[in-house]
């Protein structure tokens, strides 16, 4: 599961994944990324070596979806069943994309006492995860455009997810597929359409991360502030 990240500015991208200023589209950083918002996407240039940044909805809809609102709780994608679920397998298979992150949130059930009544509350204390080098790093995506009849197509996105690594199982028992630097391009490259080859970029995803707690005003899609990565 990944409901919410952090995602980095147009010019901490650019300098990571060496892209050039083709993108006028000035994302900001945002220390609450929330579903069904805009976001910033790493997907192959259309004849030529590199990267192309652009922008697509977090909130997967499949070119074939015909019903004027979008499926419900397509954020994310099991990476166990994408490869044969009918909502994933053409993405899956040509359609894979690179978003960009600093860190991501999860939530752990957590217990406290009401200092007015001494009772025990349970609550979701939020940590953020982040690599042990605080570089940035990219999420495995897929995307989908998709055309509603009168309207300009819109670019879709999930984040794929997989069992939890030891790194992190304590807080929850599944994490976004982090891929390591040097299969970026693998993942993204459209001549790679056997499931069983794009399975195998998954099972070594990058597992070494380090966590801590953060506030609660986290669970505030509003809220959107460099204090929500200072731990607590």
């Amino acid at each position: 599961m990944c409901g919410r990240y952090v995602a980095p500015d147009i010019a901490a991208i650019e300098r990571s994944w060496h892209i050039g200023r083709r993108n006028s589209n000035p994302f900001q950083r945002r220390f609450n990324v929330a579903p069904t918002t805009n976001i910033p996407v790493l997907h192959p240039r259309s004849g030529v070596d590199g990267f192309e940044l652009t922008e697509a909805r977090w909130g997967f809809v499949p070119y074939w979806w015909s019903k004027v609102k979008p499926p419900q709780h397509c954020i994310n994608a099991r990476s166990e069943d994408v490869a044969t679920k009918a909502m994933w397998r053409d993405a899956f298979r040509g359609s894979r994309c690179l978003v960009p992150a600093e860190g991501y949130y999860e939530w752990q059930a957590a217990t406290r006492t009401d200092p007015n009544t001494g009772e025990i509350r349970t609550y979701k204390q939020p940590y953020f995860i982040f690599r042990p080098d605080r570089k940035l790093f990219c999420f495995a995506g897929l995307m989908s455009k998709w055309k509603q009849e009168g309207k300009e197509p819109l670019l879709t996105v999930a984040l794929m997810t997989r069992s939890a690594a030891p790194s992190v199982e304590k807080i929850h028992d599944r994490m976004p597929v982090v891929l390591p630097d040097d299969l970026m391009n693998a993942w993204v490259n459209p001549e790679l359409k056997q499931p069983q080859e794009v399975a195998k970029i998954i099972e070594i995803a990058e597992t070494d991360f380090v966590s801590y707690p953060v506030s609660t005003r986290l669970n505030s899609a509003k809220d959107d502030d460099e204090g929500l990565v200072k731990p607590v």
